[in-house]
């Protein structure tokens, strides 16, 4: 299975009753960490799709309100990449009609949402006027655990993206002091990479549903399709929980 994940970047684990033991104590947690006024700013794309950043306040074993452990293979897989405290899941959540453009989005920015999944390598943050790019935070990897079942708007990969990724950002960071790391440009290097993988590396949707879970490499290109015409959904939408522990040692363990 590592060679897999090596090869093509990602790896997705069947149903596993431990996580789903997770998910069935997690979702009404999710749900109303939705509803929370204090998560009201991460709304986005009109209110089609809640962003929801660290909203889920689970500990370093992905326990919620004396809930149960996260556990099963895909943890047991992701912690042999790198055995990390878990961070405080993303609550990402699709509604019929994503994307639709929002106040804070411009035209261009919608339409590459839409055409090409709003496609990206997680930790790339955007930085001045001209929104270039630095590697703000350096992911061990990325755990997704869907937690409702719809097969709307699903996770996107290109598969052996990473590979491409990886070669770019080592090149880009070349003579790169540490202490300059998480302040260098590497908008063109990334923006030349994103290019090669939509032309050679096949775009994949990925449908799990409660129970199931996947793992992807911290390179791997990735985004979200939109939510096509027909697919429905029960009130709380399209909602995966997604952790992302960040490497002690930043950007240089990151390459």
């Amino acid at each position: 299975m590592v060679s897999d994940f090596d090869a093509t970047g990602w790896v997705k684990f069947g149903f596993d009753p431990a996580v789903m033991a997770w998910v069935d104590h997690v979702r009404p947690l999710a749900i109303a960490a939705q509803k929370d006024p204090a998560h009201a700013g991460w709304w986005r794309c009109d209110d089609t799709w809640f962003v929801g950043v660290n909203a889920l306040d689970n500990d370093g074993q992905g326990r919620v309100a004396d809930g149960p452990v996260l556990e099963g293979a895909a943890m047991a897989f992701a912690r042999g990449l790198a055995d990390l405290p878990l961070d405080q899941a993303q609550l990402s959540t699709m509604f019929p009609g994503y994307p639709r453009r929002g106040a804070e989005e411009t035209e261009a920015a919608h339409r590459y949402r839409a055409r090409r999944d709003s496609a990206h390598v997680d930790g790339l943050k955007p930085f001045g006027p001209d929104r270039r790019r630095q590697v703000d935070e350096a992911h061990a990897w990325l755990l997704g655990v869907p937690l409702t079942d719809t097969p709307a708007s699903p996770f996107v990969l290109w598969e052996g993206s990473h590979r491409i990724m990886r070669a770019a950002f080592r090149e880009a960071f070349a003579g790169v002091a540490l202490e300059d790391m998480k302040t260098h440009d590497v908008t063109d290097a990334y923006q030349a990479a994103r290019r090669e993988v939509f032309a050679t590396c096949p775009r994949i949707e990925l449908v799990a549903r409660p129970g199931e879970a996947y793992v992807l490499h911290r390179h791997a290109l990735h985004g979200v399709a939109p939510w096509a015409e027909g697919l429905t959904a029960g009130p709380e939408g399209r909602m995966i929980a997604y952790f992302r522990p960040e490497l002690p040692g930043g950007v240089s363990d990151w390459l």
